[in-house]
């Protein structure tokens, strides 16, 4: 008996720990241009093409929608050799056209959180890669957490003037909602299966 309701316990418990995995949303887009200043960066134009695992479907496209975005003031460094952008009075937007199952309007709003990163590799063709994370929120009404990575090349020499860009690759992962549920019941059922054992004692 005892070995039956430790097997139970044990169920009970792994039955949340199941649940634990996120849901992961894949956003592309390329083109467009980048244009920054001391006062922060600016994307526009950039045209969605892919998104993958978004209400369960992968859709590519060759115009899905739009991705821009606004970093906050540059915080050290320089346009030219990369530097830290603030997060402060960001914005990071994606919209859909509604092509190819992709809803029509905002798919994901919202912000930069930390400081954004643009790197420079000193190559002739001046590539510049951007990091940053984005919180937000999904049209779906989740809470989106993830991360941004751009690449770009001037082609023509530093950056300065608007930059047509490269690629624009966004993660972002929603977290289950079923997680706490199915938490709780794990313990509701290990706090049933202990009371019955603690009045057949």
């Amino acid at each position: 008996m005892l070995k039956k309701v430790v097997l139970l316990a044990v169920l009970a418990l792994a039955l949340p720990i199941a649940a634990l995995a996120d849901s992961q949303i894949d956003f592309n887009a390329q083109g467009g241009s980048i244009s920054g200043s001391d006062a922060g960066l600016t994307l526009t134009g950039s045209t969605l093409i892919a998104v993958n695992n978004y209400f369960g479907t992968s859709t590519i496209g060759s115009n899905l929608g739009t991705v821009s975005f606004t970093t906050g003031a540059k915080l050290s460094g320089s346009l030219q050799d990369g530097g830290t952008f603030s997060s402060a009075g960001s914005t990071f937007t994606i919209v859909g056209n509604g092509v190819n199952g992709v809803p029509v309007g905002t798919i994901f709003s919202g912000s930069f959180t930390g400081d954004i990163i643009l790197n420079e590799s000193g190559t002739s063709l001046h590539n510049y890669g951007l990091f940053g994370v984005v919180t937000g929120t999904l049209s779906t009404g989740g809470q989106a957490t993830g991360s941004v990575i751009m690449n770009f090349a001037t082609g023509k020499g530093w950056m300065g003037e608007p930059v047509h860009v490269g690629s624009v690759d966004t993660t972002v992962v929603v977290p289950e909602p079923g997680t706490l549920c199915l938490f709780g019941t794990g313990l509701i059922g290990l706090a049933g299966i202990i009371r019955r054992k603690l009045r057949l004692a």
